[in-house]
C-alpha cells in the first residue's frame, strides 16, 4: 500500500534504543480532510420548542441549543421541510410548523452558529415517512407532467430563498424515508410518485420528479453564485439490504444524480448492528458512494436493554461507540455521517411520541453525556503513545473507530506493515492498545482505515 498518510502526530520514544513512529494513514485515493465526519443532529423543533419555554443548559447553565452542541463537536444540523399553509401551521403547530416561514430563521441560526445544513424536503404538508407521502393540497389537482415542473419550480424557488437568507444548504435530501416513492397520488387518484416492482412506469415517473428537483436545485444555486448542495437519498432500511438493493437498482437505473445514500437505522425497528453493517457496506460497495445513517436514536430512560445496551445516559455513550464502529468501518472510507433525530426534545416537557427519553438533553433541560461522545466522531484522528510499566499503550480517540492498528519494523521499502494482534480495547470514546515493548527492536505504528 502506498502512504498517503495524513501524519497526525509524531512519537519518537527512545527507551534503550527503541524508536516509535505513530502516524494514521488512510488508503490511497480515499484520503479524507480532519473532521469531514458528520456528526449530525436533527433539531427541526428547536425554535418551536423555544417558544413554549424550554430551555437548554449546559451544566446548569442556560445557553443557545446550537451553541452547545457545537461546543461538543456536533458539526452540522438537519431541518426538515413541510409545504404546509400558514393556517395549518397555526392551527397544528407539531405536525405543521415547518414550513418555509418556520425554518429559513432557524437554518440563518445554524449557519451563524458556525455549523452545516441539512435541507431534509418531505415534499408535503406534513410527515412524511415510507407508509405516508401525501400530495400537498396545493397540488393535488396536478397531472403528472404538472407534478414534474412543480417539483422543479418548488425546489429552485425553495433553495433560492435559503440562499437570499445566506443559509444555502451544505445537504439536500430529495424527500424523506422515501422506500415506496414520495408524492403517491394527486386528487384523481392517479398514481404520481408510488413505486412498486421494478424498472417500470412507476420508476420512471419517480425518476423524473427526482431529476426535476436536482435541476431545480442547480439551477437555483447557479443563480445565486453559490455551491451545489451535496444531494442524499434517504430510504428507511438501516438494517435491510435486499430492500435497499432493489430501491438504489431501480433509482440508478433511472439516472438519477445523487451524492449519498442515507439510510434510517433504530436499533429497536431495524435490528442489529450486525444488519446495519451489511447493509452499508454492500451498499458502499456495489454503488461507490458514501453512505450515512440519515436518522437513529437510542433512549437514555423508560426502556428495557436493547441488543444488549442499557436505556442509561451511559448505555446512550455506548450505542455511540457501537454504531461508530459500523459506520467507520464501511470500506474505503465510504461511512460519511450518522444524524441523531429528536435531538431538541425533552422529557416530559417536549415528550411527544415518546422521544423526548431519546434526545441530547434531560428533563432538566441539561446537556447528556452522549452529546460530547457524539461529538468525538468528528475529531481529528490523532494515534498517541504513552507508557504504562514495561508496556506500550498505543490511544485513539472515537474518529478512528473501525480503524485497524499495524505496525511494522523496518521502514525501508519494501515495508511490511502487519496488524497488531493484541485485543483493542475502548474506555468511553477512546480506544487503546497495551503492548510488551521489545528493547532490541525498533517498531513503527500507524491507524489503518478498511
Amino acid at each position: 500500500m502506498r502512504d498517503h498518510s495524513i501524519v497526525t502526530n509524531v512519537f519518537k520514544l527512545k527507551l534503550a534504543c527503541l524508536l516509535f513512529v505513530v502516524s494514521a494513514l488512510f488508503a490511497p485515493g480515499t484520503v479524507p480532510a480532519q473532521g469531514n465526519f458528520i456528526a449530525g443532529a436533527d433539531m427541526s423543533f428547536l425554535a418551536y420548542y423555544e417558544s413554549l419555554g424550554i430551555v437548554y443548559k449546559d451544566n446548569g447553565v442556560t445557553e443557545d441549543a446550537l451553541q452547545i452542541l457545537k461546543t461538543n463537536g456536533i458539526n452540522c444540523i438537519r431541518l426538515r421541510l413541510f409545504t404546509s399553509s400558514a393556517a395549518q401551521a397555526a392551527a397544528n403547530p407539531y405536525n405543521y410548523i415547518n414550513n418555509t416561514n418556520y425554518t429559513i430563521p432557524l437554518a440563518v441560526r445554524v449557519k451563524n452558529a458556525g455549523l452545516q445544513f441539512l435541507l431534509d424536503f418531505h415534499y408535503s404538508d406534513t410527515w412524511a415517512d415510507p407508509s405516508h407521502q401525501a400530495t400537498p393540497a396545493a397540488w393535488l389537482t396536478n397531472t403528472f407532467p404538472q407534478m414534474v415542473q412543480q417539483m422543479y419550480t418548488y425546489n429552485s424557488n425553495t433553495v433560492a430563498a435559503f440562499a437570499a437568507a445566506g443559509a444555502t444548504p451544505d445537504y439536500v435530501q430529495i424527500g424523506n424515508e422515501i422506500t415506496q416513492g414520495m408524492l403517491f397520488t394527486n386528487s384523481a387518484g392517479a398514481t404520481i410518485g408510488q413505486v412498486s416492482g421494478s424498472y417500470n412506469t412507476s420508476w420512471s415517473q419517480l425518476g423524473q420528479l427526482m431529476k426535476a428537483a436536482v435541476q431545480g436545485i442547480q439551477d437555483a444555486v447557479n443563480a445565486a453564485g453559490v455551491a451545489m448542495p451535496k444531494i442524499i437519498v434517504h430510504i428507511d432500511r438501516g438494517g435491510d439490504w435486499a430492500t435497499t438493493e432493489w430501491f438504489f437498482d431501480n433509482l440508478t437505473y433511472q439516472g438519477v444524480p445523487f451524492d449519498i445514500i442515507g439510510e434510517s437505522y433504530y436499533p429497536f425497528w431495524h435490528g442489529p448492528l450486525s444488519g446495519l453493517s451489511n447493509c452499508l457496506t454492500n451498499a458502499a460497495q456495489r454503488y461507490g458512494k458514501p453512505v450515512i445513517v440519515a436518522e437513529t436514536d437510542f433512549p437514555w430512560t423508560s426502556s428495557t436493554n436493547i441488543y444488549g445496551i442499557p436505556a442509561t445516559t451511559n448505555g446512550q455513550v455506548q450505542y455511540v461507540v457501537a454504531l461508530a464502529q459500523v459506520v467507520k468501518s464501511v470500506p474505503n472510507n465510504l461511512g460519511a455521517g450518522i444524524f441523531w433525530w429528536g435531538t431538541e426534545y425533552q422529557y416530559p416537557n417536549a415528550n411527544q411520541a415518546g422521544f423526548g427519553t431519546r434526545s441530547f438533553f434531560g428533563s432538566d433541560g441539561n446537556v447528556l453525556p452522549v452529546a460530547d461522545a457524539y461529538g468525538q466522531l468528528a475529531v481529528p484522528i490523532v494515534l498517541s503513545a504513552g507508557l504504562s510499566g514495561s508496556n506500550l499503550v498505543m490511544q485513539w480517540p472515537l474518529s478512528g473507530a473501525g480503524m485497524n492498528l499495524m505496525m511494522t519494523t523496518d521502514l525501508a521499502p519494501p515495508t511490511v506493515w502487519l496488524p497488531v494482534a493484541n485485543a483493542i480495547q475502548n474506555t468511553g470514546t477512546v480506544f487503546d492498545v497495551s503492548l510488551p515493548m521489545n528493547p532490541t527492536q525498533s517498531r513503527f505504528y500507524r491507524l489503518q482505515s478498511n
